[in-house]
């Protein structure tokens, strides 16, 4: 008589390389997004403007994302998945080339605007290309793995690009980007699966999009968390200058990023299991550093332990919210994440706009309680979508599977 044998299936490897692939996508949009914060006086001599109208060059990327974002995504939902990557990441290699060569003002802001198009496409893609690739319940630690190249962005891009535009010129470096983008084009052509289209009978209405239970209050979140966060973030040189930190700018931002990488790395080992309570503990260790940044911001020892446990809290809020908006929309996921990018894009805008004001009228010691009330109603907000949303317990993998078409 021969001995059953239960084999126990291994779990299935994580496709590193694609998942890489789509962080390198998202680090090309970020830098490709501030670049121009780091070389505005190189831009302003080079195009014969004044750094105010070189600035706009910011605005026009953000625009372009924001305008552009959802029609795109509607407009693409028929094609194959591949080849929506790679028309954003040859948006990018078109439009920088054109900045990189171009003399005049107005064609320079208009390569920004489609530039910023190709981003706000990538955007709406990423998340549900990563989550494709994966079973379900690897789908929250293949979407941690995807944003990595977020965080390293926003921490390394802007000094990087000032030292390259000082090393070799701002146009060049906007060059380096457009080579940058055909090594990526290479790499998605050898790693990254391809996928058919969504059936059409699948495809959801934008408006049946936001009215599924769960979509809207995410979206809600992801505007007070992160116009509570960019209000900070935007404005951090003259937050910490009460400190005597206004020539370590640098150092300030360079903790908040290593921290952001640890974050995404914790939230990588919780998003399955843990979803929703790190989602609340995140934005509740968030408010908590507003409110001893109320206190004690002034002392550089507070400023520097509060932006690590801010870093570590928001390193991996990319994560959590994308992850749970396309959990609650379902088939309407790449809609629900085009509709992100839009909250996302718009929270950094009128984070500038509340900012400035705040700044003007009642100085920066009014950023921390401001940010506590916006962080609180996000976390209300989320404590109360239980049911839909952010759900209680672990991610259910069959709700989480219909999310990756």
């Amino acid at each position: 008589m021969t001995p059953s044998l239960t084999l126990t299936a291994a779990p299935k490897r994580l496709p590193i390389g694609a998942l890489l692939a789509l962080a390198m996508t998202g680090f090309i949009c970020i830098v490709t997004e501030t670049l121009p914060a780091g070389l505005l006086p190189l831009i302003s001599d080079g195009l014969a403007i004044s750094p105010s109208m070189a600035g706009q060059m910011v605005t026009a990327y953000a625009l372009g994302s924001v305008l552009a974002v959802i029609p795109m995504t509607i407009a693409t939902r028929g094609w194959r998945r591949r080849n929506v990557l790679l028309l954003t990441i040859l948006g990018f290699l078109l439009f920088n080339s054109i900045t990189a060569l171009s003399s005049h003002y107005g064609v320079t802001l208009v390569a920004r605007f489609f530039a910023g198009v190709s981003a706000g496409l990538a955007w709406s893609l990423l998340a549900g290309y990563a989550r494709r690739m994966v079973e379900p319940d690897q789908q929250g630690k293949a979407l941690a793995l995807a944003m990595v190249g977020t965080p390293i962005a926003l921490s390394l891009g802007v000094p990087l690009g000032t030292w390259l535009g000082g090393l070799v010129g701002w146009r060049t470096t906007f060059g380096i980007m457009s080579g940058l983008t055909l090594i990526l084009i290479v790499w998605v052509l050898v790693k990254v699966p391809d996928f058919p289209p969504q059936p059409a009978h699948q495809r959801l209405s934008l408006r049946d999009v936001l009215t599924t239970p769960g979509v809207r209050p995410v979206l809600a979140v992801v505007i007070s968390w992160m116009l509570a966060h960019n209000i900070l973030y935007t404005y951090i040189a003259p937050f910490v200058a009460p400190a005597g930190l206004a020539d370590r700018v640098d150092l300030v931002l360079l903790v908040f990023g290593l921290a952001a990488l640890a974050g995404i790395w914790l939230t990588a080992k919780l998003v399955e299991p843990l979803l929703r309570k790190t989602v609340l503990v995140s934005l509740a260790t968030f408010a908590l550093v507003c409110v001893v940044f109320g206190f004690w911001g002034q002392m550089p020892q507070v400023i520097y332990l509060g932006v690590l446990v801010w870093g570590l809290s928001f390193g991996g809020a990319a994560t959590l919210l994308q992850t749970a908006l396309a959990d609650a929309a379902g088939d309407g996921a790449d809609v629900a994440l085009s509709l992100n990018v839009v909250a996302w894009n718009s929270a950094i805008a009128g984070s500038g706009v509340v900012g400035g004001v705040l700044l003007d009228r009642w100085g920066v010691a009014s950023f921390p309680w401001a940010m506590v009330v916006l962080v609180s109603v996000g976390f209300v907000i989320a404590f109360g979508a239980r049911v839909h949303g952010f759900r209680s317990g672990p991610r259910v993998a069959g709700a989480a599977a219909v999310a990756g078409h």
